[in-house]
C-alpha cells in the first residue's frame, strides 16, 4: 500500500495535500503534478512511501529538474512508483523518441543482416536483465533537504516513520498528519 502527499511551501508555511498517483506513469507526470500544487514556483516536496519497505522524496522548484532521494533503491525498483524514481536515478530513463523506436521491434534484418537465432536472443535478454542490477540502500540526492533543516546524516538515519520525521524537521508535521 502506498501513501503519497504533496507539501508545498507558501508564504504562510507548508500546505499539504494527499495525492493519487493513478495517472502517474513517468517522472514528468509526477513533476507536473507537483508544479500544479506550487504557489509562485516555490518548493514542492512529493512524499511517496510503500509501507515500511521504502520512501522517496522528490523536490520540485519552478522549472528546474526535480531532485530525487530514495531510501532503498532495490526495494523501490520492485514497486511501480518506486521504479519510476530509480529508473531516473540510475539513468535508465529514455526519451519519448527512443521509446517510439523500441516499439517498432527492429531486429536489424532491414539492413541485410542475418536474423538472430532464438538462443542468441535469449542470451542477450539475460545479459540485459543482469545489467539492470539496482543496489540496495539509499540512492539519489542526499542533500535534498539540507537547506530545509534536515542534514544528510539525519536523512540516512530515518527508518519507520521517515515521512513524519521529515515533516517534523520542516515544521510541517501537523499539516502532513491532516492528509494521512
Amino acid at each position: 500500500m502506498y501513501f503519497a502527499a504533496l507539501l508545498a511551501r507558501t508564504e504562510d508555511g507548508w500546505e499539504a495535500s494527499d495525492t493519487e498517483l493513478d495517472d502517474v506513469e513517468t517522472l514528468s507526470d509526477l513533476t507536473d503534478l507537483a508544479r500544479e500544487a506550487s504557489v509562485d514556483e516555490d518548493t514542492v516536496l512529493v512524499f511517496i512511501e510503500q509501507e515500511d519497505a521504502w520512501f522517496g522524496v522528490v523536490r520540485v522548484e519552478g522549472e528546474e529538474d526535480p531532485r530525487i532521494y530514495v531510501s532503498d533503491a532495490a526495494a523501490a525498483a520492485r514497486s511501480s512508483y518506486g521504479e519510476i524514481l530509480t529508473r531516473e536515478l540510475l539513468g535508465g530513463d529514455q526519451d519519448d523518441d527512443d521509446a517510439d523506436l523500441d516499439s517498432l521491434d527492429l531486429d536489424g534484418t532491414e539492413d541485410g543482416e542475418p536474423a538472430v537465432a532464438d538462443d542468441e536472443e535469449e542470451e542477450e535478454e539475460e545479459t540485459s536483465v543482469s545489467a539492470e542490477f539496482v543496489p540496495a540502500g539509499p540512492a539519489g540526492d542526499r542533500e535534498i533537504l539540507a537547506d530545509l533543516g534536515m542534514s544528510e546524516k539525519e536523512l540516512l538515519a530515518l527508518d519507520s516513520d521517515a515521512l513524519g520525521e521529515i515533516a517534523d524537521s520542516l515544521g510541517a508535521a501537523e499539516v502532513l498528519e491532516t492528509v494521512r
